[in-house]
Formats: C-alpha cells, structure tokens, sequence
C-alpha cells in the first residue's frame, strides 16, 4: 500500500517522528520476533496466459451438476438473463457503502426500492438494508427481541440446523439461553411444547416456515400462543413461497427474516448471499443495519437519505447491539432487481411451478418400492423421503449427473424441485431410482 500512495522516504521518515519511532519495524515491537516472518518465499512470475490456464485447471476439477434435486438452504432458481445485466453495470458494480448520504442518491435510491419490495413480501412495515446470510439475519432477529426482564430464546428444532448454531453462537456471547421446542411426529414444531417451555423470561421465538423438512408451520398459532405470554415472534420464509403462501405479517409474526439467495442470486458455490430482515413498526428502531427513507430536497425534488443507522460505528460500542458493518448492496439490487424483472404474475408463477412439480416429483418417487414419504403434511417444494440406502442412491445418480436430494441420514434424503425442473427430469429422476442401474 505504501508504493500505491506513493509515500516517498521524506512522507514517511515524517509519520514516523511524529509517532516517536526510528523505524517502520518499530511499529511491530510489540510483536515477538519468533513469530514474526522475514521473508515472503513466492513463486516465480507467470504471464496473464499462464495464470489463466492454470485456474482454467483448477476450475475444471469442479464438478457441476446439470440437473440438480438438492435444496437445504440453496436453492437453484431461474435467474432472467435482464437481471444479470442490469446488476453487472459498472454504475452498480462499483458503488459503495453511503457514508456521504447526501451524494449517493443512486444507491440510496436502490436500498430504497429494496426495502419498500423487502416490506410488500412480508407484509412488514419496514426493512432493513440487508444482513450477510439468512442465519446471522435470524441470530439478529432474535437479539432485537431482548428487553431487561426477558432474555430467554425459543427456537424450533425443525428450523435449519445451520441457522439454529448461527443463533446459539450469537446468544453464547451474551450469554443468553437457547431452548430448543422439540418437533412432533408429524415433522413439524411441537405447539404443546412451546406452551410449556414460555414462561415471563421468554423473549422470543424463532420458527422456520417452510420448516427445514419442507414442511408448512402454523404460524397464526404459534403467533397467538406467543404473544399470550408477552413475547415476539420471528418467522424464517423461503422468499420464494411468498408468491403462494400468506405473508409472516399477514400470519402473526414481529419479525421476518430469510436467505435471500432465490431472488436471482445462483448458487455460486456458496455465496455471497443475502440477510433479509422487515419489522413492525414497534421494533424499528431495534432493527440493525441501515434504514433508507424518501423526502424532498431543498428543491422540492423527490430525494432519499439514511433515515436510521443503528450501527456500531455510529453509537458508543457498550450501547452497540449489532454488528453488521456492511449493507450487502450489490446483493440487495440484484433481489430488488429480480423482483422488479419478474412482476408480481412471474414471481407467483415461480412459486407455483415449484409447488406443483414438487407434488409430482413426491407422488411418483413415494411409489418406487423401497421409496415413501417421511412426513405427511402439506409442503411447498421440499419433502422428505424414506429410501433402501441414501449413499448408494445418491451415487447411482451422480452418474447419471443428477445431484440427488440431500441426506439426512442413510435412510432419509431431503428432495428439493424447482421450477428449473422439467417434467422429463423428474420423469427420468423417477426411472432411475425405479431401475436401480
């Protein structure tokens, strides 16, 4: 960095007298000698045509898959080609965090639109400007709902196993209690067991709709049995599910939450992906991150500007309850801009194709022998069945290259089917499993 600022010797001899050191190794002292590395052994230079060879090979020994059954907390969506080449704009590209509000009427701009679309899926009141992931967006979550006399934290055991260690790694550092409700045999949350373990130390509780089984809660019930005891609900949604299911805010809930990936973000090998977060009103000011809001100027022109910025950097760190130091923007426009490209008729359509093929995929795979469905309930595009082997399944359909569902035991596979899933996939899926070879 120095050489990229081009400091010159007399720049830094300078910087350094005004600390009170001799020399640029003084400003590591404090660091032992024995740790400390002397010397950087890199490899020779390669030409721009070699690196590109040489990562083309590496690329190469990733296997992708052209049909794809897997779900689990990704998901493979069909991603409109406008969306790709709207977010891939240099404009876009090299935005940045708006710390000077005032001049980033373009990013501000698309934060807006994001929240505002953010709101109308949960039916929330208002949303953040976007978290990491959707299981650091449910440990924030939980934490808004903390007051001085209720710090206890519900989770359902059937919400994703990633997320309930995502809240539980948040919760140790405070130091508040995470409680599990067990799932009944039906694969979904336990209501008798939330009622028993709610008591005036609750806080809140976390479910997961569709659940991590693909199954659809009752939120409404969870929301009055909850709320009966002083506490708050916060619901995790498949964003996609909200083109054909009730909205969380519709349903009950305080709070939702959820991976934002599906809204055109491809699966990339694990991210980067998308925290969402919407409120009620109530809790707007516990919300992290940053809220953007629309005025006027003093031109009497339509402008945006930061209207709320809880965040660490901002208020004294004892008084910080957060710590989202990025408003993961690019992502945001990208779902903001997915949401826009496919309308509300092509969101819903989305929703329905996952649905309906998802129904198809479980009638005709429940009805191979050795083969049927683990859980009975309604789902929307996940569900779970019994199989004679989960590896040796799943195997026979990697060479075929199908990735097959996801195990969750040797005899139990997690399907996932989207609206990226043709019948003839299915249908051929289906044959395969039937014949065994």
């Amino acid at each position: 960095m120095g050489s990229y600022l081009a400091l010159t010797d007399t720049d830094r001899k300078e910087m350094l007298a005004a600390l009170g050191l001799n020399s640029s190794d003084d400003l590591f002292r404090a660091i032992p000698d024995n740790v400390k590395i002397k010397e950087l052994k890199l490899p020779e230079g390669l030409s721009e045509m070699e690196v590109s060879r040489k990562f083309s090979g590496l690329a190469a020994e990733n296997r992708v898959f052209p049909v794809i059954f897997r779900g689990a907390g990704a998901y493979k969506h069909y991603i409109p080609a406008a969306v790709k080449r709207i977010v891939s704009n240099e404009t876009f590209i090299t935005a940045y965090t708006p710390y000077q509000a005032e001049i980033s009427q373009g990013i501000l701009q698309s934060i807006f639109e994001y929240q505002s679309m953010i709101c109308e899926l949960t039916g929330m009141d208002v949303s953040n400007a976007s978290l990491y992931d959707g299981a650091s967006a449910a440990a924030e979550a939980v934490n808004m709902c903390r007051e001085r006399n209720r710090q206890g934290i519900l989770v359902s055991a059937c919400a994703h196993p990633q997320v309930i260690e995502t809240i539980r790694t948040y919760c140790m550092g405070y130091g508040i209690p995470v409680t599990l409700v067990k799932q009944g045999e039906d694969g979904k949350t336990s209501s008798e067991e939330l009622k028993k373990l709610l008591d005036g130390s609750s806080a809140a509780f976390y479910v997961q709709n569709p659940n991590y089984y693909g199954l659809i809660e009752d939120v409404p019930e969870f929301a009055g049995i909850v709320h009966d005891r002083g506490a708050l609900l916060v619901a995790g949604v498949n964003p996609i599910s909200l083109g054909l299911l009730e909205s969380p805010g519709a349903q009950g809930a305080d709070i939702a939450v959820g991976e934002g990936q599906p809204l055109g973000m491809p699966l990339s090998f694990g991210g980067p992906y998308l925290g969402f977060m919407a409120c009620k009103n109530p809790l707007m000011r516990k919300l992290p991150g940053r809220i953007v809001g629309e005025t006027t100027d003093s031109r009497g022109q339509r402008a945006f500007v930061l209207t709320l910025q809880a965040r660490e950097q901002h208020i004294r760190r004892e008084k910080a309850s957060s710590n989202v130091c990025s408003n993961e923007a690019h992502c945001a426009l990208t779902a903001a801009v997915y949401l826009a490209v496919m309308g509300e008729e092509g969101f819903a359509e989305a929703a329905r194709q996952c649905h309906s093929k998802a129904v198809y995929a479980a009638d005709l795979i429940s009805r191979i022998p050795g083969f049927s469905l683990f859980y009975k309930g309604e789902f929307f595009h996940e569900f779970v069945t019994s199989c004679p082997g989960a590896e040796k399944t799943l195997e026979l359909l990697e060479k075929h290259g199908i990735l097959g569902g996801f195990p969750l035991s040797d005899k139990e596979i997690l399907w996932c089917v989207t609206e990226e899933n043709t019948k003839e996939e299915i249908d051929s899926l289906v044959r395969i499993l039937r014949e065994g070879k």
